[in-house]
């Protein structure tokens, strides 16, 4: 009996000590900061918007952020029709986007081409491969068509990397990308509410300067 109450009182002086110490230890232990924002590429990755981090980003994210922009723009199948983006936070990269049916490849090589980045630990690959579908292929050429012939936007169309992206998603068509002014962005999508057969088009363009 006495061997039973003097484990007893042992155990709850060991007890107390852990709850008094534990908030110590808590405290002295390192904790990832999840409430500082990611860096980001805030919209497709193309060649004339840099995607710049901004100079209060952790300094391992910006280079890893810069690399990654890099790793998306030599991939052999990007194009008009594909958007491309991505978010750095820590040493955790996620993709995002979407890419047509014919480029479905290039999903899995923009995730092995970021796993390949020094500092890089986990990558979360959420680019959509948009369903094949034949009225979405030729709303897609009628949209690209009605934009190069508007206006002065046809330079938005380079071939190596387009700054308009045309993403259509079962006749749900969303423009993203950069334009130089306000009014480049709102003749984008007079001409696209032009287009037959649409059934929404959103306007995603950003302008920069």
């Amino acid at each position: 009996m006495k061997r039973m109450l003097l484990l007893t009182s042992l155990l709850a002086l060991g007890l107390g000590a852990a709850a008094q110490t534990s908030p110590v230890l808590s405290a002295a232990m390192p904790t990832a900061n999840m409430d500082t924002p990611p860096v980001t590429s805030n919209g497709p990755v193309t060649l004339d918007v840099k995607n710049l981090p901004p100079a209060s980003a952790d300094p391992t994210e910006a280079k890893i952020a810069t690399q990654v922009r890099h790793q998306m723009l030599t991939l052999l199948h990007y194009g008009v029709f594909d958007d491309i983006e991505y978010s750095v936070q820590g040493r955790t990269v996620t993709l995002s986007g979407a890419v047509i049916s014919l480029h479905s490849q290039t999903r899995q090589d923009a995730e092995r081409a970021v796993k390949r980045i020094e500092g890089v630990d986990k990558v979360v690959n959420n680019i959509r491969v948009l369903p094949p579908n034949m009225l979405d292929d030729q709303a897609r050429e009628r949209v690209l068509g009605a934009l190069s012939r508007t206006g002065g936007l046809s330079r938005y169309f380079y071939p190596a990397s387009p700054d308009i992206r045309i993403i259509v998603d079962n006749l749900h068509l969303t423009l993203k990308g950069y334009v130089n002014n306000e009014g480049d962005k709102n003749m984008a999508n007079v001409a696209a509410n032009q287009v037959r057969d649409l059934f929404q088009v959103t306007n995603n363009l950003q302008v920069v300067k």
